[in-house]
């Protein structure tokens, strides 16, 4: 009878290893996703446990840590054993190499070993992802606060008076990477506080096989022995009275122990409706910071820093056709970037411009927006009133000029989700003082003159229907 582990004196080789592996992963992922992400690594060399594999780049090995790493080092344990280790090399010429030979053959000895992580690696886990960290995490208007505050809690963590640290905001602003990034720097700073990270999702179901087992005095222990504790997505502890009842408590220690706990929403406390009023008052005693969606500038320094880190070079005019089109989602953003380069990295084609605008179209929600801009929507304007373009980034007080400006504008904050700033800058860098006053003066002559209503409606049908 088989036991799922292959006898190290039956199969030596790295290649049937390996195919053993594969074939484990293959009953857990989508046929695309084996094929795209699975089939092109190479088993290399199998010694004391430890399996090296060959990836092509540095983008699908950081693809495969954040997304299957779980997966691969459970596999290799079941293949080879619990003491099993993974060590990846990338099949990259590091440009700090010299005395490459010039037939461009690469031996193993010539690629960079990028992890030899052991698969169990603590008796007690974080579940912090180590990607996440301050120095990729891109600070703009939107975010300053808890950037801030974060900062501050990681170099004194229970010591400051933002505990607990609320985070709250939409979906894919970077909540997650914000708090994951503190969670790594206490670590780094105080390597014998306990911290962890984990969703409320999570929390509940550990609960929930708590009180199935008869170890609830055990998990309530465990959270309460936190130095540091990050919970996610404190909102789905609506409804669950019971778990809400064992959190305050929890609570309730280790704040009266000056331990460090952060929570993140989708709302401010004083929105959750249906959590306990004891627990909303409790979440409001240390800080409660939001974070905005990123303006234009922060959406493309985003972009700029995702792409050096893969290594890859895009054209501003992408970058910039990305972060105009894709305006309140950090998480769509990047995704649709990473996209990009997977269809570039693993089909070795160029990044065209057609290639970005079909992704934007399916990655961005907001549809609408799509293609819809600032510059589009100005020359769009200036077109129809016969109005150049130039002039009306200038200070200048032409009549016909100002007009034009003052619709572009006006319809730029219709039409588009960028902020005053953003569509301030579009028009020769003025205050968002002056967008204000711009949309006021339209929606202010829109009322009094019906011919301004028809031109507004006409310019906008015209801008929809340019695009369609």
């Amino acid at each position: 009878m088989s036991t799922g582990v292959v006898e190290k004196s039956n199969v030596v080789d790295h290649s049937v290893i390996w195919k053993h592996c594969l074939s484990k992963i293959k009953e857990n992922v989508t046929l695309m996703t084996y094929n795209t992400w699975f089939l092109p690594i190479k088993p290399v060399q199998l010694s004391n446990n430890v399996l090296r594999v060959e990836l092509p780049s540095q983008f699908f090995w950081e693809w495969i840590e954040e997304h299957y790493n779980t997966l691969i080092n459970k596999t290799i344990t079941e293949i080879i054993g619990p003491e099993a280790q993974l060590s990846y090399i990338i099949h990259e010429i590091s440009e700090q190499q010299e005395n490459i030979p010039e037939n461009g053959n690469v031996s193993s000895d010539d690629v960079s070993i990028v992890s030899s992580a052991p698969v169990v690696k603590h008796n007690f886990e974080s579940f912090l992802n180590t990607r996440y960290t301050f120095d990729n995490f891109i600070t703009g208007e939107g975010n300053q606060l808890a950037r801030a505050a974060a900062g501050a809690i990681s170099n004194n963590p229970g010591g400051t008076s933002f505990n607990p640290f609320f985070v709250y905001g939409g979906v894919g602003l970077g909540k997650t990477h914000l708090i994951q990034a503190i969670g790594n720097e206490i670590v780094k700073n105080f390597p014998n506080k306990k911290v962890i990270y984990l969703s409320t999702d999570i929390f509940t179901v550990e609960f929930v096989e708590a009180i199935q087992s008869n170890r609830v005095n055990e998990f309530s222990n465990f959270y309460r022995s936190m130095d540091v504790l990050i919970i996610d997505d404190i909102q789905f502890l609506i409804g669950k009275e019971k778990t809400q009842d064992l959190f305050f408590h929890i609570f309730n220690i280790l704040h009266q122990s000056k331990k460090q706990i952060i929570l993140t929403s989708d709302k401010p406390p004083k929105n959750l409706k249906g959590l306990d009023e004891r627990l909303i008052s409790r979440f409001q005693w240390g800080l409660t910071a939001d974070i905005q969606p990123p303006e234009l500038e922060t959406r493309i320094a985003i972009l700029k820093k995702k792409a050096e880190a893969y290594g890859m070079r895009v054209s501003g005019d992408v970058l910039d056709y990305i972060a105009t089109n894709i305006t309140s989602n950090i998480r769509e953003l990047e995704g649709c970037l990473i996209k990009i380069l997977a269809n570039a990295s693993l089909s070795s084609k160029e990044i065209t411009f057609e290639l970005v605008k079909e992704t934007v179209k399916e990655i961005a929600t907001d549809k609408k927006i799509i293609n819809i801009n600032i510059d589009f929507i100005t020359k769009t304007v200036c077109e129809h009133l016969n109005v150049d373009e130039n002039k009306i980034r200038e200070k200048t007080r032409k009549k016909e000029v100002v007009q034009a400006r003052q619709i572009a504008m006006y319809l730029s904050k219709e039409m588009t989700n960028s902020s005053l700033k953003t569509i301030g800058l579009h028009f020769g860098g003025r205050d968002h003082s002056t967008v204000v006053h711009a949309c006021n003066s339209i929606e202010n002559a829109k009322e009094r003159d019906s011919t301004i209503k028809d031109l507004l409606t006409g310019l906008q049908s015209k801008v929809e229907l340019s695009l369609a």
